[in-house]
């Protein structure tokens, strides 16, 4: 007679299982997914998705050309309008032109302006900046006047003039963007840099005879990429915002490429029959300058433990 293998059940009537009802469980969940948007930039990753997904692949999934104009289509509703069709979903502007793909292509627009002026004065001012905070001195004196001197001069002035005298152009608009851009990174590196520069590590490279070159490269500039990380992302929201402003006086991404703020520029005088045309690409322009300022919150409060939520 074989013994078998298999454990009893015991089953005790006074042992009762919880049944977790069906309210408490979505609760839970409701809580976790709250917990996850406070920890992380949910919003952010979201709109700066869609927007580098519209930016890098604008040729392929725009429904229609940007520069393709069908005067019979003109100022034609969006598709949820009674007389509107799936063909143009966000409707026609008022040279029959599909909205929905100048969209689309203004971002691809609006992220090489953004990208290359953040490159520009981002090295600019770093390299500045640090040569400010750790030489003092002359060179802290000259560099600190040229910053208040930028502050000074009002953007939108000389970017006219400039449109003016040398014509409307993309690398135009990015030299007089980056002009005015490196200030900031210049003087918030600089108080980092004079902060640094008293710090043990710094002073024991200098007594061990490193060159600047290695200080700057090793201890000072480890120390700033943070703080220049941070500035990056809030300051790619101003760009866009300042494009968008200066494509809608006329000075910025010269016709017919498409930009934001040419597009809401040509939808004024039909704001009142259509106002789609400049409705959709403030909202992209809104939209975008939220999410890049979410993210820079979020990446200040992550570098900077002081900053942080305990929860």
């Amino acid at each position: 007679m074989t013994q078998s293998n298999q454990v009893p059940v015991l089953e005790d009537p006074n042992i009762s299982v919880p049944i977790v009802p069906f309210s408490a469980l979505r609760r839970t969940r409701l809580s976790a997914v709250k917990q996850t948007i406070r920890k992380w930039p949910v919003l952010s990753i979201v709109i700066l998705s869609l927007l580098v997904i519209a930016g890098v692949f604008a040729k392929w999934i725009s429904p229609q050309d940007p520069y393709e104009a069908v005067l019979v289509d003109r100022l034609n509703s969006p598709a949820w309008y009674p007389d509107g069709s799936m063909k143009h979903i966000l409707g026609v502007d008022h040279l029959g032109r599909d909205v929905l793909s100048r969209i689309i292509h203004g971002a691809s627009v609006s992220l090489i302006i953004s990208l290359s002026v953040i490159l520009v004065s981002a090295t600019v001012g770093t390299f500045l900046g640090m040569a400010a905070g750790y030489f003092g001195g002359w060179v802290d004196d000259i560099v600190m006047r040229i910053v208040e001197l930028m502050i000074s001069i009002p953007l939108l002035l000389i970017a006219m003039m400039a449109a003016v005298v040398y014509g409307s152009s993309l690398t135009l608009l990015v030299v007089v963007l980056s002009l005015f851009s490196w200030p900031g990174f210049a003087r918030q590196v600089r108080a980092e840099v004079l902060r640094l520069r008293t710090a043990d590590y710094v002073l024991i490279a200098k007594m061990t005879g490193a060159s600047p070159t290695r200080i700057f490269a090793k201890h000072l500039f480890p120390g700033v990429l943070n703080t220049v990380i941070v500035l990056s992302t809030l300051l790619v929201g101003s760009v866009i915002l300042s494009e968008s402003i200066l494509s809608f006086l006329g000075a910025g991404v010269p016709p017919p490429r498409p930009a934001w703020g040419s597009m809401v520029s040509e939808g004024r005088a039909f704001v009142t029959i259509a106002p789609w045309i400049m409705m959709f690409p403030g909202i992209a322009i809104f939209a975008t300058v939220l999410g890049f300022n979410f993210l820079g919150d979020w990446l200040r409060d992550y570098f900077d433990p002081r900053l942080r939520q305990i929860d």
